[in-house]
């Protein structure tokens, strides 16, 4: 979450279970440099384990035919992309001027305050996790905040107060 340079390991090998297997056969195909297929490999990966491991890089590097630090490297980059476990519900807060112009800064701290969790953190009941992110792309609606992926926008303390009893 705070460092992406850091991979934890499972100690356990990782395979695609049955229907990623077959996603990502059915995808290869679609690209002609089959290092392409990385992110989407890793999308998968996440999915299925909830975050991505060593074992995970290293075998999507296996099976797409390239160096696992190319993996690695993609992995790294976006903020999509969980690198140790995170919660039942993973909040990203975009932490760029536009969201912080219009007080993201108060989402941040309701969290610590109400939930304990600060950036980087799990919840002691591991419902929450938090992580400040770069922008998101939603600079005319700030500030935005994803949940588990999803994209939510304009969003106060009292929109924010409302979207966290929804997820309670």
């Amino acid at each position: 979450m705070s460092d992406r340079s850091e991979l934890l390991s499972t100690g356990e090998p990782f395979a695609f279970d049955a229907e990623r297997d077959a996603e990502f056969e059915r995808l290869i195909v679609r690209y002609p440099i089959r290092e392409s297929m990385i992110m989407p490999a890793l999308w998968m990966a996440q999915e299925q384990q909830g975050w991505i491991s060593t074992e995970a890089i290293e075998y999507i590097a296996e099976r797409i035919g390239t160096f696992p630090a190319k993996v690695f490297e993609l992995a790294t980059f976006y903020t999509m992309y969980q690198l140790k476990p995170a919660g039942q519900y993973h909040i990203c807060v975009c932490r760029t001027l536009s969201c912080w112009l219009r007080d993201k800064q108060a989402i941040v701290d309701y969290l610590a305050e109400e939930i304990g969790i600060r950036p980087g953190q799990i919840s002691e009941d591991g419902r929450f996790s938090l992580e400040e992110v770069e922008c998101l792309g939603h600079c005319g609606t700030a500030p935005v905040v994803q949940v588990n992926g999803e994209f939510h926008e304009e969003m106060d303390l009292e929109k924010f107060k409302a979207l966290l009893a929804t997820l309670e």
